[in-house]
């Protein structure tokens, strides 16, 4: 099954497309596509006489790294720098591998303290008999101060 996402970008004819359409082809909706034109990840957005948005080609390429970088976990501000520097043909790609590898140690992170949270509620789950009775080791684990 392909999705609007799937499609090349090369195969529309008719750029520039409305919000919708451009929402559709990088799989963002509409109000995230907004809210990165609002933090000036897609730099001026062209509009007609009636003030309505139109996405060039290069619009909705970028709207798709933007979702690839969002899909890999990276922050508003990493994908911020990372358009940015996608956008530079003049960047050091050490900073780009800076960025990245930021980013790897925070994954790291926030992996081991899931990881850790999944242990102790293991140990709570072996004690928790799960009958009728009201007594309730987990309960009383969350209700220490």
């Amino acid at each position: 099954m392909t999705t609007d996402t799937d499609v090349p970008l090369h195969s529309v004819h008719h750029w520039p497309v409305n919000i919708g359409t451009a929402a559709r082809l990088s799989g963002i909706s509409s109000k995230m596509l907004r809210h990165y034109e609002a933090q000036g990840m897609l730099g001026e957005v062209a509009r007609t006489d009636s003030n309505y948005r139109q996405y060039s080609l290069a619009d909705v390429h970028t709207l798709r790294f933007i979702r690839r970088a969002r899909d890999m976990g990276f922050s508003l501000e990493a994908v911020s720098e990372l358009v940015s520097l996608w956008h530079n043909r003049r960047r050091s790609s050490a900073h780009v591998k800076r960025i990245a590898q930021r980013h790897h140690e925070e994954l790291g992170q926030r992996i081991a303290a899931l990881q850790a949270m999944q242990r102790s509620l293991d140990g709570l789950l072996c004690h928790c008999p799960g009958n009728e009775r009201p007594d309730c080791p987990i309960l009383d684990d969350l209700g220490k101060v």
